[in-house]
C-alpha cells in the first residue's frame, strides 16, 4: 500500500494517543499523526516523562508495519504441504465456521478430551486485552489445556519473587541520581533505551558505570568498564562479591539486621566463594572482581547510592534463577536500598495492580482442573504420543501474539511437530512468519494502530492506554474480536463474551487507576514510594530481603541461593569447546520487525560474532560461511570475526526467521530444550557448539580480517 500523501488545506488531520504494545522496559507514549484516515507518521509523546519524546528505530516505523505490502489482510486457508507457506484466501465465515467444527470434535469426545487442544500465546503485544483477555476466556470456557509462559522471564520473576517477594524494585528514573550503576546482562542501548538517558545524565554528573556482560556490546562501549564474564556464571561472580564486601566489611549491619532473612547462613555461604575461585568460573582476572566490589562497597562507605540495572539474559542458563537471587541480594549488604537512587531493577511489573481474575475469568474452568503444557518445550511436547502421564496429545493448536517456529529452542523438534498432518493449527498474525507457514488457518490480526488497549510496564512505573489510531486495515480484526466470534460458532453464549474492548480497558485496573486518566493523558503513573524498601516493607511473608527462602526449602529445594553450573558448562566438551549466546539483533525485537526491509537492510543478514583467538584456532575469515552444530542441529551463517566476542564465546545474533536464513533454519536450530533451576524457564545461552568452514557451500570470505574498533 502507498502511504505517501500530499496534503491540502482541506486534509483533515490528527495526533491520537498510544503506547507501544512490543516486548520491551520501556513501554513508550505514543502519538500517532492520522491525516484522512491514513497514519503518515509514529513518534514518542513529549508529554509522558519516560518516552520523553523519543522512540527506538523500531517502532519509529511503525507504518512499515501497519501498511507493510505483505500484510495479512483476509482469512487464509492453506492448500498446499505445511511448510510450504501455499494459501488461498477464504471468508471470515468460511474460516470461523471450520475452526468451530474441528475444536469442537476434539472437546466433544469426553470430559477432559478439549485438553488436546492449546493456546500458544506470548508477548506479541504485551497489552493486557489483546494477549489474555477474550482469548483466556475462550480457553477457560472450552477446557482446553494451560500455557505455562515461560518463554522469556519466568526464572527471573521466581528469583524475585523468592528474594524480593514480587516483580519490585527502585525506580527507573532515579537511575540518573545514582553514584554508581551496573549494568548487568542488559545491552541498554539497544534494549531499554530509555533507561540509557537515565544511566547517561548520571554518568554525566560523575557516576560511574560498569556493563557485566559475556559480550561486548554497544551499551559496554559506552561504560567506564566492561566485564566479560563466561555465559551462567553470573552467580559466582555474586557470591565473591559478597566475600569481599564480608571481608573488607563493606556492610550495612543496620540493615541486614532489621531487614533482611537469613543473613547468618548467606554469610557463611558467601565465605566459601573467594575472588580467586569465582574468577576462575567465570573466566576473568581475580582482580576484576576485587576492585568491581571495592567500587560497589566504596558506595556503603560513603553513602552513596549504588545501583544494579539487571536484564533477562543472564537468567537463560541453567542457574538463572539463583543468579537473580543472589544479584537481588546484594543491595541489602550495603543498605542501598536507603537511597532513592539505590537498589536494583529487573522488573518493576509486579507493582501494578491488575486485576487478571477479571479479564481472564478463569471461573469459567469451573471444576475442571486442565493439564499445564511449558511452552520451552513445544518441539517435545508436540511429538508426544497420548498417555496416562502426558494426558491426551496434542491435535489442535491456536498461535497467538507469537512465533514459535522461530523462536521456541531446538527448533528443529518445533518444525517436526508443526509438521505433522494430524494436527491442526490457527495461526493470528500480521504475516506469513515461519510459524504461519505450517498453520491450517492464517487469521488476519490488527497491529497497535487499528485496536484499543491498556498497558503495564516492566521497566517503569506507568500505566498507559491505546487508543486506535485508523480503521483496521483490510480485513483484519482485532484477537478480541476473533476469539468473540469464535466463541459465538462454538455456541458459548455466557455474558462475559460479549464485553467489549473499551470495557475490558476499564477492567484492566479497576479502581486501582484512573480511566479517567488514561483517557485524558494517555498514562496515569502509579503510587509507588521514592524509596520503596528503605525501612524493609519488602512483599515477602517475612516483609524483609529473604537471602533463605522457607517456601523453596518446604519443596526440597536448597532454601539459600547458590551457584548452579549450566546443563552444558564452557570446557566439558572436547567435540563443542565454545559457549554460543544468542542476543537479539540491536534493530529487530526477539522475531518481530525482521520482514520490515528498511531494519533488515541495516542488520544486514544473519551473523555468529567470534573473537580472532577462535577464528585463527579454526582457519576462518571474516565473511565466510560457516557450520554451527552440536547434537541438536545445524546452523549456517556467516561469521563475522569481532571484538565483540570474547575467547571462548560465540554470539549468534538472532532472531532471524528461519525462511531468510542460508539454509531455512535461524541460531534455535542448536538451542535446548532443557530448563533453569527456578521458573521452568528455557535455557539458550546455556549451549555449547562447534564451528568450523561450510566447505559445500563454496562460498569463501569476503573479507579479510580486521579487528573491529569499538569507539568508547
Amino acid at each position: 500500500m502507498n502511504t505517501s500523501l500530499t496534503l491540502t488545506p482541506s486534509s483533515s488531520t490528527s495526533q491520537v494517543l498510544g503506547a507501544c504494545p512490543h516486548d520491551c522496559p520501556d513501554t513508550c507514549s505514543m502519538l500517532t499523526t492520522v491525516t484522512n484516515g491514513i497514519a503518515i507518521k509514529v513518534q514518542g509523546n513529549p508529554a509522558h516523562p519516560h518516552t520523553d519524546g523519543a522512540l527506538c528505530t523500531k517502532v519509529s516505523r511503525y507504518t512499515e508495519r501497519t501498511y507493510h505490502p505483505e500484510r495479512i489482510l483476509h482469512p487464509l486457508k492453506r492448500v498446499g504441504p505445511k511448510g510450504a507457506g501455499q494459501f488461498e484466501r477464504v471468508s471470515w465465515d468460511t474460516a470461523l465456521a471450520d475452526i468451530a467444527t474441528r475444536l469442537q470434535a476434539i472437546a466433544s469426545r469426553g470430559p477432559h478430551a478439549a485438553q488436546a487442544i492449546l493456546p500458544y500465546s506470548y508477548a506479541g503485544t504485551m497489552g493486557l486485552v489483546q494477549s489474555e483477555s477474550i482469548a483466556a476466556r475462550f480457553f477457560h470456557r472450552l477446557g482446553a489445556s494451560l500455557l505455562d509462559r515461560t518463554i522469556c522471564a519466568s526464572a527471573g520473576a521466581e528469583g524475585l519473587t523468592q528474594t524480593l517477594g514480587g516483580k519490585v524494585g527502585m525506580r527507573v528514573e532515579f537511575f540518573a541520581e545514582s553514584k554508581l550503576i551496573l549494568i548487568w546482562g542488559s545491552n541498554s542501548i539497544a534494549s531499554n533505551l530509555h533507561f540509557w538517558r537515565y544511566a547517561n545524565q548520571a554518568k554525566r554528573d560523575g557516576a560511574k558505570l560498569i556493563c557485566i556482560d559475556p559480550r561486548k556490546s554497544e551499551t559496554a562501549d559506552k561504560c567506564h568498564e566492561h566485564i566479560a564474564l563466561l555465559p551462567g556464571t553470573d552467580s559466582a561472580l555474586a557470591l565473591a562479591l559478597m566475600h569481599e564486601l564480608i571481608t573488607h566489611d563493606w556492610l550495612d549491619h543496620d540493615y541486614l539486621a532489621q531487614y533482611t532473612l537469613g543473613w547468618p547462613q548467606m554469610r557463611e555461604r558467601a565465605l566459601q566463594w573467594s575472588p580467586e575461585r569465582a574468577a576462575a568460573v567465570c573466566g576473568i582476572a581475580p582482580e576484576h572482581i576485587r576492585s568491581l566490589a571495592r567500587d560497589y562497597g566504596a558506595c556503603a562507605a560513603s553513602r552513596e547510592p549504588a545501583a544494579i540495572r539487571m536484564n533477562y539474559g543472564l537468567q537463560r542458563v541453567h542457574g538463572g534463577g539463583n543468579a537473580v537471587r543472589l544479584i537481588a541480594s546484594l543491595p541489602a549488604l550495603i543498605g542501598a536500598w536507603r537511597h532513592r537512587a539505590g537498589g536494583m531493577l529487573l522488573s518493576s511489573s509486579g507493582q501494578f495492580p491488575v486485576d487478571r481474575a477479571a479479564l481472564q475469568r478463569p471461573d469459567l474452568l469451573g471444576e475442571r482442573t486442565p493439564r499445564t503444557i511449558n511452552m520451552s518445550t513445544i518441539g517435545d511436547d508436540l511429538l508426544r504420543p497420548s498417555s496416562p502421564a502426558f494426558g491426551p496429545a496434542i491435535e489442535a493448536l491456536i498461535v497467538y501474539n507469537s512465533n514459535p517456529v522461530a523462536v521456541a529452542p531446538d527448533s528443529g523438534k518445533v518444525v517436526q511437530g508443526f509438521a505433522r498432518e494430524d494436527l491442526f493449527t490457527v495461526v493470528l498474525e500480521h504475516f506469513q512468519t515461519d510459524t504461519a507457514d505450517y498453520a491450517d488457518y492464517i487469521l488476519p490480526a490488527t497491529t497497535q494502530l487499528e485496536h484499543w488497549d491498556v498497558h503495564s510496564s516492566y521497566g517503569h512505573t506507568d500505566a498507559l492506554l491505546n487508543r486506535p489510531a485508523i480503521e483496521p486495515v483490510g480485513e483484519a480484526k482485532p484477537n478480541t474480536q476473533i476469539f468473540r466470534e469464535l466463541a459465538a460458532r462454538v455456541g458459548f453464549t455466557d455474558a462475559c463474551f460479549a464485553d467489549s474492548d473499551q470495557d475490558l480497558c476499564r477492567a484492566a485496573y479497576g479502581d486501582a487507576v484512573s480511566f479517567d486518566a488514561l483517557m485524558d493523558q494517555g498514562f496515569a503513573s502509579l503510587a509507588v514510594p521514592e524509596a520503596p524498601f528503605d525501612q524493609g516493607n519488602f512483599p515477602t511473608v517475612s516483609g524483609k530481603c529473604e537471602f533463605f527462602s522457607a517456601r523453596l526449602a518446604a519443596q526440597g529445594m536448597d532454601g539459600l541461593p547458590d551457584h548452579v553450573p549450566n546443563h552444558e558448562p564452557f570446557n566439558s566438551s572436547a567435540l563443542y569447546p565454545l559457549a554460543m549466546i544468542s542476543p537479539p539483533a540491536r534493530n529487530f525485537l526477539n522475531s518481530s520487525f525482521v520482514n520490515v526491509k528498511s531494519l533488515r537492510d541495516i542488520e544486514g543478514e544473519p551473523l555468529l560474532e567470534m573473537h580472532a583467538s577462535d577464528a585463527a584456532q579454526r582457519g576462518l575469515r571474516g565473511g565466510e560461511v560457516v557450520r554451527v552444530f552440536n547434537d541438536r542441529g545445524v546452523y549456517r551463517c556467516k561469521v563475522k570475526v569481532s571484538a565483540r566476542a570474547r575467547p571462548g564465546v560465540v554470539n549468534g545474533l538472532g532472531i532471524w526467521w528461519r525462511k531468510l536464513g542460508l539454509d531455512g533454519t535461524n541460531v534455535n536450530q542448536v538451542t535446548s530444550q532443557k530448563l533453569t533451576d527456578l521458573g521452568r524457564a528455557p535455557t539458550f545461552y546455556d549451549c555449547l557448539v562447534q564451528v568450523e568452514t561450510d566447505k559445500a557451500s563454496g562460498a569463501g570470505p569476503d573479507q579479510q580480517f580486521v579487528p573491529e574498533i569499538n569507539a568508547s
